[in-house]
């Protein structure tokens, strides 16, 4: 009998198609694995059952597949992806059991090719942080060592995938919440450009601009993300920023060679400290790119700014982000300061207080910033296709923390400066975490690779190099 929970997507909806496995079959799986497993991890926090089983018995029913992912069961991350019916706390205790505004632009696209929604992931409480706890749901833990983070926002879609409860998770990424928990998981993930997934949020249109956040998929193999960026990708009328993205074809640049791929190699970006285990996995990978044909030469960034700098600019967009949704469910008759205080995250409440303190001029100040982000940025990818770099500074740490108080040797700030995803959130840049193996210590460590605006073709085609030449699929526990 076919173990469906050991299919990548793509192989598990062709398996259904020729008859090897059933829809019934797979989502019967994914409940049974995550009831085995989630105890250990805490990776799902509702499950959509009745309704998952009754979705699989008409896919099977039916006279032909409905799509590209006929059968094959995903699951939503508890913030910003929604299907009407299961609740979305959004990692809250003031919004536990809530009902999400609908069903996402992008989870309707997916169920239009056929998936089946059988839960939500764990995410820090409104996302705020790059480690998975919550007051709610409690802490999730990564599959590789249940004691360490599995990475925030998303973690608990990445470890949902690691642990092979689903072959595609949904996440977002406003400051590497896509990217961070693929490398602390061993995962896949893509953070498209700008614009190019849309999410018709309300009542804020534009909320996915201060900083660019994008939605996307977190997957085990490069195709898999491949595929589903296809199908979300393209404008949306109730999104006035997105994008159109007639006819993609990111499978397609998955089997392209990259011989003529010119690969900038800066580990550190010229401007974080990275642990030693980290560079010796992110230098394994350049040499992985340039034995698959690519050109990789050492360049950094120069940004021209301090790291100090950059981060504040960060940090001035996000918490004026999440003071304005605040904000905003005060007009809803929430008072999440005063009436919940007591409830929230304490780091949450720092944040939104922050946020509330900056005024129009600091944000444009931080506008100025992320201009000069894009540039240094967009200098090295004018003369090279992809900017290769380490995703995160350090192996995961326990959970709990806000992050590692010192990165080799050098002091930080614990809460932006083990992550080398968050410049990409200024500049719009879109951006990838590949699996580049694991430390001596069996954690996972991730790298990160940077194109263009608008081509993450070339990001999907280093990928799947490296995963061709260093796979990773038969790498995960078994918890």
């Amino acid at each position: 009998m076919t173990d469906t929970t050991r299919l990548s997507a793509r192989g598990l909806a062709a398996a259904i198609e020729e008859g090897d496995a059933t829809a019934t079959g797979a989502v019967a799986d994914a409940f049974e694995r995550i009831e085995r497993t989630n105890g250990t991890i805490n990776a799902v926090v509702e499950l959509r059952e009745e309704a998952a089983r009754e979705e699989a018995a008409a896919a099977d029913d039916a006279a032909e597949p409905r799509g590209r992912l006929h059968g094959v069961p995903i699951a939503l991350k508890d913030l910003d992806t929604f299907i009407e019916g299961l609740p979305c706390s959004q990692g809250s205790v003031v919004f536990e059991g809530a009902d999400p505004p609908g069903t996402s632009v992008i989870v309707q696209r997916l169920i239009d090719e056929g998936a089946i929604v059988v839960g939500s992931t764990n995410s820090p409480e409104f996302g705020h942080k790059g480690d998975t706890a919550n007051p709610l749901h409690g802490a999730t833990g990564n599959p590789f060592d249940p004691e360490k983070t599995a990475g925030g926002s998303s973690g608990g879609s990445a470890a949902a995938v690691a642990a092979r409860m689903v072959p595609v998770a949904l996440g977002s990424d406003a400051a590497g919440s896509l990217r961070i928990p693929a490398s602390a998981c061993g995962v896949y993930a893509i953070k498209p450009t700008a614009g190019l997934v849309p999410e018709a949020s309300r009542p804020d249109a534009l909320v996915s601009l201060y900083p660019f956040m994008s939605l996307g998929g977190i997957t085990r193999t490069v195709a898999d993300s491949a595929l589903v960026l296809e199908i979300i990708s393209g404008a949306h009328p109730r999104d006035p920023v997105s994008i159109p993205n007639p006819d993609p074809d990111y499978l397609a640049a998955t089997r392209r060679p990259i011989d003529d791929l010119s690969v900038a190699y800066s580990p550190d970006l010229g401007t974080f400290p990275v642990e030693p285990t980290v560079r010796d996995r992110v230098d394994a990978v350049a040499e992985t790119l340039r034995a698959a044909g690519a050109t990789v030469t050492r360049v950094d960034p120069a940004f021209d700014l301090p790291l100090e700098r950059m981060r504040d600019a960060e940090m001035v967009l996000f918490q004026s982000t999440l003071a304005s949704i605040t904000q905003n469910l005060e007009t809803k008759g929430i008072d999440l300061l005063g009436d919940h205080r007591a409830d929230l995250t304490p780091t949450l409440v720092e944040h939104i207080e922050a946020g509330a303190d900056h005024d129009a001029l600091t944000l444009k100040e931080a506008d100025v910033v992320r201009t000069r982000v894009y540039d240094a940025l967009q200098d090295v990818l004018d003369d090279h296709d992809l900017l290769l770099s380490a995703t995160l500074a350090c192996e995961p740490f326990e959970t709990g923390r806000i992050g590692p108080e010192t990165v080799d040797g050098t002091e930080i700030d614990p809460y932006l400066d083990w992550l080398l995803t968050w410049p990409m959130n200024l500049s719009g840049h879109p951006a990838a975490s590949v699996p580049a193996g694991r430390a001596p210590s069996g954690l996972p460590v991730g790298a990160q690779l940077v194109g263009s605006r608008f081509d993450e073709d070339a990001i999907l085609a280093a990928s799947a190099a490296v995963e061709r030449r260093a796979p990773w699929r038969d790498a995960y526990p078994e918890l």
